[in-house]
């Protein structure tokens, strides 16, 4: 049987995109957005929300020790910047150029590549 329709929420965060959190305990940090979670909508965002994980030592890692490492942050909690202005901006979805969607800054009106 067949899905009638793509049950993947669209978001308006992608992989590659430089985000802003707008809320939380690193508010205001900024990063590049490392991979999105679409199911649990949660992104993990380079440098932003580090947690510390104990490792056991094992055969790959004899040592074990403590591991820094990002954790994943709600997509609400994330604001896009926008690459020309380096602002913050919400985002919009309209058809281009080539009949694709394409997402386009609510501040400038410019497409947004990515």
């Amino acid at each position: 049987m067949e899905r009638k329709f793509n049950k993947q929420p669209k978001l308006h965060i992608k992989t590659g995109d430089t985000v802003k959190v707008i809320a939380g305990d690193d508010k205001g940090k900024t990063g590049k957005v490392l991979s999105v979670d679409t199911a649990k909508r949660r992104a993990f965002v380079e440098g932003v929300n580090i947690v510390t994980k104990h490792v056991k030592p094992t055969a790959a890692k004899p040592q074990g020790g403590i591991e820094k490492k990002e954790a994943p942050v709600h997509i609400s909690n994330l604001m896009l910047v926008d690459p020309k202005t380096g602002e913050t901006t919400r985002t919009g979805r309209k058809i281009g150029e080539n009949g694709k969607l394409v997402r386009y800054s609510k501040k400038t009106g410019e497409v947004i590549n990515g």
